[in-house]
């Protein structure tokens, strides 16, 4: 499977596990290749775990706006001391404490199948998800991640813990996702991983500083015409899964503008 293909499949699992419904889930899963589920969910924090013969995925549970865990999970952008080095963000090390003793229970309980472990989140699992494979990387106890994908990721933590987090790590970022400019660096956070962006377009690029600019004031102004707040609504699994189906088949949205615009 190539990195195109494999980040469709994770963004995929990543929405899929905002469904309480686990009847739903399993059909969902099965057409992607997954036989086994397992809904992890305690005080408010939840994941999937998908298997197959071959792999082990654990897909982490995003914000939910109804849900008051979630959103105070959020809120609590205080950093914290981190179970490795430095500082990490507390809800965010909250959220991933309530699920830890089950996801460790259930990848130690499989491990003999010598499954490859991975981990995807979007937004608030995003986070978790980094964190979660960060603890297994650091566990000589516990196997190694291949890899972890993640959508619309908030920052984790502080320069130091970022950089110790130490597993390979991709990272979605759609145009203006105001969740990835979150929480402030003023505040010492910084992102984990190697960033794939998706600009106004949806198509994928690897900009600098300046074009990175006009491509969010590319946006913000497209969805002003769209009547929608770009920042918003570029969070939404439902962009980060068709920009990646449009990756996939090789595609890009050509729009007819001045070269010095694009990006």
């Amino acid at each position: 499977m190539s990195f195109p293909e494999r980040s469709l499949l994770f963004a995929k699992l990543s929405s899929i596990a905002y469904n309480d419904n686990v009847k739903e889930v399993k059909s969902q899963v099965k057409k992607l290749g997954f036989t086994t589920v397992e809904f992890y969910n305690r005080e408010g924090a939840q994941a999937y775990r998908f298997m197959n013969k071959e792999d082990l995925v654990i897909a982490c549970r995003g914000t939910q706006p109804t849900e008051f865990n979630d959103i105070s999970a959020d809120l609590k952008a205080l950093p914290v001391v981190a179970e490795t080095v430095s500082r990490v963000h507390q809800g965010f090390k909250a959220e991933v404490d309530e699920l830890w003793p089950m996801i460790v229970e259930d990848i130690t309980r499989t491990q003999n199948l010598d499954n490859k472990l991975w981990f995807t989140g979007h937004s608030l699992g995003a986070a978790m998800a980094t964190i979660m494979a960060s603890r297994c990387h650091h566990d000589p106890a516990l196997p190694d991640p291949i890899e972890t994908y993640t959508y619309g990721s908030p920052r984790v933590g502080w320069p130091t813990y970022v950089k110790s987090l130490g597993m390979t790590h991709y990272r979605w970022v759609n145009n203006n996702d105001i969740v990835t400019r979150v929480p402030l660096t003023i505040m010492g956070y910084r992102h984990h991983g190697e960033e794939h962006y998706m600009n106004a377009w949806g198509n994928v690029r690897k900009p600098t500083g300046w074009q990175r600019f006009k491509d969010r004031m590319r946006g913000m102004w497209m969805g002003i015409k769209a009547g929608s707040i770009d920042n918003f609504s570029d969070h939404g699994m439902n962009f980060y899964i068709a920009n990646l189906e449009m990756y996939v088949q090789g595609k890009e949205n050509s729009q007819h503008r001045p070269q010095w615009w694009l990006c």
